[in-house]
């Protein structure tokens, strides 16, 4: 059986993103789903000053681990005003300290949900852009818009929006 790491971009306890991942992890047949929470790798702020002082954090060196150790991803990015969490980030300046490459080559299912119209979109654009530059290998990219009227009961409930996210999750799923 196939193993996924997957993990909204955000430390927020009630995230949206985080709903989704589950909700997406959920749909997989042929893998096991580990979820992990960006708040069990709290990191110091990054600066090459902290670096040089006191090296890279352990808690970076266990994050990175687990994406080399998964065979797919499953990434929910949050956006803060346009951009990535401060909290995602911080982690992927850490882990790219250590290796440049921190994607593996391995096939992701990138996504993003928000409470508006546009379901995150700018972050989408920006890893869309970025992620590939650290050897991500990004099979589909999912975008929900409006949260609160398209998903409850910890799942999608718009019919066509389902259909899109299993869509790209079978895809995903022949990648691995």
């Amino acid at each position: 059986m196939k193993k996924i790491i997957a993990f909204a971009g955000t430390s927020s306890k009630a995230s949206i993103n985080k709903q989704l991942v589950e909700y997406t992890g959920s749909l997989l047949e042929k893998a096991h789903v580990s979820i992990l929470d960006l708040n069990d790798f709290e990191l110091p702020l990054f600066s090459v000053d902290v670096e040089k002082e006191n090296g890279i954090p352990d808690t970076a060196q266990i994050f990175l681990a687990k994406i080399k150790s998964a065979d797919g991803l499953i990434i929910s990015l949050a956006e803060h005003n346009g951009a990535y969490s401060a909290v995602f980030k911080n982690i992927f300046d850490w882990i790219s300290r250590i290796e440049s490459k921190i994607f593996y080559g391995k096939p992701m299912l990138l996504m993003a949900t928000s409470t508006g119209g546009r379901g995150g979109s700018s972050v989408l654009a920006i890893a869309k852009d970025r992620f590939p530059r650290h050897d991500a290998n990004i099979i589909e990219v999912f975008s929900l818009p409006s949260f609160g009227n398209n998903f409850s009961e910890g799942k999608i409930v718009d019919n066509e929006l389902n259909s899109q996210l299993k869509n790209s999750v079978k895809k995903f799923e022949q990648s691995l």
